[in-house]
């Protein structure tokens, strides 16, 4: 049936792929007919609750992942490489003496403790 309740000639049907259905897990196992259907759920309230519930932002790095499963462990993945460039004090962290020599942390230390700075 088209919007206006009068039904839609078959090959415009099949052009819309309205013959295809998705499922999400996400959504609480509903089904989506279409192409287009599926890929606009994604930004819709019921999609960003499920996300939501399952403590997951809904970014684009989750379109197409319909499944709980696929969806959290790309999201242990992400907190995985996003870990590897989280700060680290000890490397990053620069210190300055008096007169204005800046170090890192660990090699002003050195430098305090042997008494050069």
């Amino acid at each position: 049936m088209g919007v206006d309740g009068k039904p839609i000639p078959y090959w415009l049907y099949k052009l819309h792929g309205l013959g295809q259905k998705f499922e999400c897990e996400i959504c609480r196992n509903k089904i989506y007919k279409g192409r287009r259907a599926f890929e606009r759920h994604f930004k819709e309230p019921q999609h960003q609750d499920g996300m939501r519930c399952l403590g997951i932002p809904n970014t684009k790095n989750f379109n197409e992942i319909t499944s709980i499963k696929e969806a959290k462990e790309l999201w242990k993945r992400i907190q995985e490489r996003q870990g590897v460039n989280k700060w680290k004090p000890e490397v990053e962290e620069e210190y300055e003496d008096g007169d204005g020599n800046v170090y890192n942390k660990k090699t002003y230390s050195d430098l305090k403790r042997q008494g050069l700075i």
